[in-house]
Parts: structure tokens; C-alpha cells; sequence
């Protein structure tokens, strides 16, 4: 039997990631007679064609999102186009990968295997998987760095900020079948990352994995720690389905600020308090977890519960503060900060970072924006703990697996800061 103190699922991905190629795409959007005009990123993708044009639209807006795509066939055509490389993704397995810099082990469930998992799963962490046999169908990781430029026609496309884009069709982690070994490694674990429904496109199998899950994690222990990563719904529908099914098991609900902007319908000025405040209100009546965690490139923060501590925690909100006894806000103060190294990390020094670049990140200067509103949710909202990123300034960042770094990094430190 598998066990760990640590079990992260629900599945993981082959990735390829592209090297962005600002010439590839412009030939591309010649050839299929592409225009300004009809840039979107709501449209299917059901050909290299809308393909194009979807990338094209998020690089329009600097802004990042995950896509399902019609047939694996259209990922592979497009890549076959740039240089690549093969990685794994999936939230649990990019948190496994970042939590092993830092001596932390796990279990991953996984939904499909092949010899590409096998050769790059973190070698400290075991397994289990609901595959009956190995399959491969890849997601397209496309990163664009800041300033990254495409001439359409008369127009030239500018990217304002840099980001990551996934595309995707995915049968295994469509379906979602759960390990039938997961309910004896649940009975060890003391902390339980949920994520992955995202990729699910059938509301009776979505339904009927969710009451599957739900009896597996009867066999939790009544002190763990369940953990849940929202992410970009391929269906958007069925994100009530899932809130519906799991909220009431749910101890910290993380979101990134594309996720934040998707449930409010409305986008988000980050470096904006007011604006800020008004989301995470909005964001709390929407989604009333015990705690929730929004990450974001210019400050995180925890909502809910006894996050915040007494009023002296919460004044701590624009820095580190002075030490505070052990409790709920000491702990998820430093859940954030790791949080936030371990994707900063990331971000500076991509897939191979050691222990030496986290710890080293420590002493790098916060963010003057985010430590301006940090500083102003401290009135704002009491009942929060907010930590401001860091100013990287890198020319050539990693911008694919932050946010599954943020999730290893915090889930690592609340593993510090309490036996979870």
C-alpha cells in the first residue's frame, strides 16, 4: 500500500512546451488570413486555424488561460512548427516537482502514465494511477514574454505582460477516473490537494466522480488538510458543480488572479486597493470557503476563518512583522510566503532551480506596488493576510507552472508550520 503524509491529485499531463517564435506565428496568421477583427479567446478551437486565432487574442490582452482544443492532432500539427521540449504538468505533479527542491515528498494520483511520466516523475515521490495502460496526449504549453510582438496585417500585436497559455484534449483527464487505491493512501494523509475537474466535459461523469471522491475522502483523518486549486474550466458551467459537491470539504480554496477575473466576470486592477477589495469581497460572497487564497504577480493573499489571527496579525499584512505565536495566522502567513518563493523561484530560474535559488530569493526587494496594497487591505480588510510578490524584473522569464509552484510552496510551508 501506498502511503503518505501528502497525497496530491486528481491528474497529471504530458506538456510540450514551445519556444515562442514571433516569425512562426505571423506566418501563420498570413496563411490563414487572419485579422484584428475577429481575435477572441472565447471562440472553439476546433483547427489550427482558431488555434492561431486564439493565441493571437490572449497575446493582444498580455493575459493567460487554458483552452480545449477538438483533437490532439491540432496540438501536435502546431507544435511540430516550433522547437519543444516534453515536461509534466498538471497542478499535484508541478507542486510535487517544487516541493522535492525542498526535501518534501508525496503521493501523486495520476489518470494516465506513459514512459515520458515514468522518466520525469520527482524520483522521491510515489504513485498510484487509475490508467489501464499508457497513453500520451499532450498539452501545448505556449509562454510569451513581455513586449513579445506580432505583426496582423496593419496592426501590430504587443504583449503586456508575460504569460502562459495551455491547450488541450486530454480523454484520461476528461474522464477522470479515480485510483481505486485512493481511499487507503487518504487514510495516512494529513493533507489532500484536490484539482483537475477543469478538463472534465461530461456532466453525468463529473457528477458521478464527485460522489466517488467524496467517499474516498471519508477516509481522511478528521484533522486533515484538504486543499483545493481552482484552474480554467474547459466547461465554465460546471465550476458550480464542483462547488456545489466539495465546498463543505473544502479547508483552503486558491485561485490565481485569471481564475479571480473569470468568477467575477469582470477584470481586475491588481494594483488598484479599492478594486482589490472589492473583488476579494466579492470573491467571498461568491465562494464562501473557509479560507480562501487568491495568488497573484503582485501580492497573494488568505481570507476566511482564523486567518488573520487578533488585529496584531492582521497589521502585519504589508511585511513580515514581528514573530507572532503559533496559530492559524502565523501558519498561513508563511504558507503565503513560501507560496510565493517557490513561484518566484520558478519564474526566475525555470524547471532546474535548487534549494540554493529558493532560499536565496528571500533576500530579494518586495514589490512597491504590492507592498502599496498589501499595506491598504490591512484597513480594507481586517480579516486578511496579504504578502506582496517580489520586483523580477527578468527579461526571460518561466511563466508556465507558477501557480502549481505557489501551490508546492505553500502547501510545503504548512507542513513546517504544523504536523498536517
Amino acid at each position: 500500500m501506498v502511503s503518505s503524509e501528502t497525497v496530491l491529485g486528481l491528474g497529471g499531463t504530458v506538456d510540450y512546451e514551445i519556444d515562442w517564435n514571433s516569425a512562426v506565428l505571423e506566418d501563420l496568421a498570413a496563411e490563414y488570413g487572419v485579422t484584428v477583427a475577429e481575435l477572441t479567446t472565447q471562440h472553439p478551437i476546433a483547427s489550427e486555424r482558431d488555434l492561431v486565432v486564439s493565441v493571437l487574442a490572449f497575446l493582444k490582452t498580455g493575459s493567460g488561460g487554458e483552452r480545449f482544443v477538438a483533437s490532439s492532432g491540432i496540438v501536435e500539427a502546431f507544435a511540430a512548427r516550433f522547437t519543444s521540449r516534453v515536461t509534466l504538468g498538471g497542478t499535484g505533479v508541478r507542486a510535487a516537482l517544487a516541493m522535492e527542491v525542498l526535501g518534501v515528498t508525496s503521493t501523486l494520483h495520476l489518470v494516465s502514465i506513459d514512459d515520458h511520466v515514468r522518466r520525469l516523475l520527482p524520483p522521491g515521490s510515489a504513485y498510484i494511477s487509475s490508467a489501464a495502460g499508457d497513453t500520451t496526449d499532450p498539452h501545448l504549453i505556449i509562454q510569451f514574454p513581455v513586449g513579445a510582438r506580432v505583426r496582423l496585417g496593419d496592426a501590430v500585436l504587443a504583449a503586456s505582460h508575460a504569460n502562459r497559455l495551455i491547450y488541450s484534449n486530454d480523454p484520461p483527464n476528461q474522464t477522470l477516473y479515480l485510483s481505486p487505491e485512493l481511499p487507503a493512501a487518504l487514510r495516512q494523509a494529513s493533507l489532500f490537494l484536490v484539482s483537475g475537474f477543469n478538463s472534465m466535459q461530461d456532466a453525468a461523469a463529473l457528477d458521478e466522480r464527485l460522489d466517488e471522491l467524496r467517499m474516498a475522502m471519508v477516509c481522511l483523518p478528521p484533522d486533515a488538510t484538504v486543499f483545493y486549486e481552482d484552474s480554467g474550466f474547459h466547461r465554465p458551467e460546471f465550476t458550480a458543480r464542483v462547488l456545489t459537491a466539495l465546498l463543505d470539504t473544502i479547508d483552503v480554496y486558491s485561485m490565481n488572479e485569471d481564475e479571480l477575473e473569470n468568477h467575477l466576470g469582470r477584470a481586475v486592477d491588481l494594483l488598484d486597493p479599492s478594486a482589490v477589495h472589492a473583488a476579494l469581497v466579492d470573491i467571498g460572497e461568491l465562494i464562501p470557503a473557509r479560507h480562501m487564497v487568491v495568488h497573484t504577480k503582485y501580492w497573494s493573499v488568505v481570507l476566511g476563518g482564523g486567518a488573520a489571527g487578533d488585529a496584531g496579525a492582521a497589521g502585519d499584512a504589508g511585511g513580515e512583522g514581528d514573530a507572532a505565536p503559533a496559530s492559524d495566522a502565523t501558519r498561513y502567513r508563511e504558507a503565503l510566503r513560501g507560496g510565493i518563493l517557490m513561484a518566484s523561484t520558478r519564474y526566475r530560474f525555470g524547471d532546474g532551480f535548487t534549494l540554493a535559488d529558493y532560499e536565496g530569493m528571500a533576500g530579494e526587494r518586495q514589490n512597491p506596488a504590492g507592498v502599496a496594497v498589501a499595506s491598504a487591505l490591512r484597513e480594507l480588510l481586517p480579516g486578511a493576510v496579504c504578502i506582496p510578490g517580489f520586483q523580477l524584473d527578468d527579461p526571460s522569464p518561466t511563466t508556465i507552472g507558477l501557480g502549481d509552484s505557489f501551490v508546492g510552496g505553500f502547501i510545503a510551508a504548512l507542513r513546517r508550520g504544523r504536523a498536517v
